[in-house]
């Protein structure tokens, strides 16, 4: 059975610490070189695995923004087209009403209909229908009509003035998140570079980590890829995710000459006709749960209690994965974290 899922944290929060995080883990490679034994490479490579963890959740909850902001924008455009007809029938009759403004200037009742028409919103337009007893019964129709017109108009038009204005906000939240996600991955990527360079200067044969190695082909898929067929639509996803092995990591891609986690796995289902979204937590929710028991080739592993890492099972207890940058796609094995779930798309 599935693990609890908590709520994950607000963005700003985690890139908060995970950027907090990251500085810690600087001053702690450089005080480690004067106060204590210079760290291995390898336990850099383990520091700045957990300084990637509280950075992950940061990208996939961008990425379910992006998202909801492509949904939005499509029900704008929906929305919009559903009030066409009635916008249309709006700019008729006011166009009407401008005719008999012109009919009444030449009567003397200019003053009268400019103040009607310069009414700034329903209900001081239907205020001013007071003074239409200076006009013939059927003028009065005609400007009620266009009040009303101009009421239902703007009601419905509310919502997507709205939707406009959470979609500039939105467009903007994601600039500034991408600025500061870029900004913590360099600092991984840096630190990883100098760790490795004194490694080599130093002639260490400490470990390279689970995770932070970027060595040959046998290291990347250290066993057959996949390792076992089921047949269907599950072989396309599984050879299409082995294929990408050695392609790099980059947040926020879904192919075809980079990934991130949960772009990787859409892109390989994708390819065998299963629709899913770009995220981990939102794959989560559009796959059906299998046991552990149940498990096999192409099927979903969900890593960590706020979902925020997905990899594909290949068989024999291992998966391809996208890991974290700097990382290429790469063969990991099942219980190379901690698992919340599995699930099974199509």
């Amino acid at each position: 059975m599935p693990s609890h899922t908590r709520r994950p944290l607000w963005p700003r929060l985690t890139l908060t610490t995970a950027v907090g995080a990251a500085t810690t883990l600087g001053l702690l490679v450089v005080s480690g070189a004067t106060a204590h034994a210079e760290p291995t490479l390898g336990e850099i490579e383990r520091q700045i695995d957990q300084a990637w963890n509280k950075l992950e959740p940061v990208i996939e909850q961008h990425n379910a923004t992006r998202i909801q902001l492509t949904a939005n924008k499509a029900k704008v455009a929906q929305l919009t087209k559903q009030i066409q007809p009635l916008q249309l029938q709006f700019d008729l009759a006011t166009a009407k009403l401008g005719d008999m403004a012109a009919h009444a200037y030449m009567g003397g009742q200019a003053a009268t209909l400019s103040a009607l028409l310069s009414g700034g919103s329903p209900t001081t337009l239907a205020e001013q229908l007071a003074v239409l007893d200076q006009l013939a019964r059927a003028q009065q129709r005609e400007i009620s009509g266009v009040a009303e017109l101009k009421r239902r108009y703007e009601e419905q038009k509310r919502p997507i003035d709205e939707l406009v204005a959470k979609l500039a906000a939105t467009e903007a939240e994601l600039a500034a998140k991408a600025k500061q996600i870029n900004t913590e991955i360099r600092r991984l990527e840096a630190l990883r570079r100098a760790a490795s360079a004194a490694s080599s200067s130093s002639g260490s044969t400490g470990s390279t980590g689970s995770t932070g190695s970027t060595g040959g082909s046998s290291s990347l898929r250290p066993v057959a890829c996949p390792a076992t067929l089921v047949g269907g639509a599950a072989d396309v996803a599984t050879r299409f995710a082995c294929a990408q092995i050695g392609k790099p990591y980059v947040w926020g891609a879904d192919g075809p000459d980079s990934y991130d986690c949960s772009g990787l796995t859409m892109a390989a289902w994708a390819r065998a006709g299963v629709y899913l979204s770009h995220n981990s937590a939102a794959q989560r929710r559009e796959t059906a749960y299998v046991s552990r028991a149940n498990l096999r080739a192409g099927d979903l592993v969900f890593y960590y209690s706020d979902l925020h890492h997905v990899g594909m099972y290949v068989g024999a207890g291992w998966i391809v994965h996208a890991s974290q940058a700097g990382v290429p796609v790469k063969m990991r094995s099942l219980d190379g974290a901690p698992i919340h779930s599995y699930g099974r798309p199509g």
